[in-house]
């Protein structure tokens, strides 16, 4: 095998290993908040629900509280990042949550080297300069 074909395969598998490892971190933050015990011991159990209609409507409100800052909004755009390489195997990932926080990340994939970068986005924007791929994909993951 030679020898970029698998520094490629292992800055891709760092990359997927390091997707995983912030959505772990992600749900291990969204659980540490305290919305998380309420609607851990309202699952317990439908004794525990509320049984008219306010207290349904109140349990609903809270739950779409909380899940609207869940990374709900993804769009993946894949890209030949120079003219001369084909494959599409260049990428931009858009994370967001339902208010367009969260992040884009990007893997440029060149002959002899991948550079991955990521980029804060806060209500559907991004402070430092998008690439068209990376607006493109937080386009598409907006319209999730």
């Amino acid at each position: 095998m030679n020898i970029s074909v698998l520094l490629t395969v292992l800055v891709l598998l760092l990359l997927v290993t390091s997707v995983v490892a912030i959505a772990l971190a992600v749900v291990a933050l969204k659980r540490s908040q305290p919305g998380h015990a309420r609607r851990a011991s309202a699952m317990k159990g439908a004794a525990s629900l509320p049984t008219d209609v306010d207290g349904l409507r109140a349990e609903v409100q809270a739950l779409r509280v909380e899940v609207a800052e869940a990374l709900r909004h993804l769009a993946v755009v894949r890209y030949d990042a120079f003219g001369d390489m084909g494959g599409h195997l260049s990428w931009s990932m858009a994370l967001l949550d339902d208010g367009g926080n969260g992040v884009v990340l990007t893997s440029i994939h060149g002959r002899s080297e991948a550079r991955t970068y990521a980029k804060n986005v806060a209500a559907w924007s991004c402070d430092q300069a998008l690439s068209p791929e990376e607006e493109e994909a937080i386009k598409f993951a907006k319209a999730s």
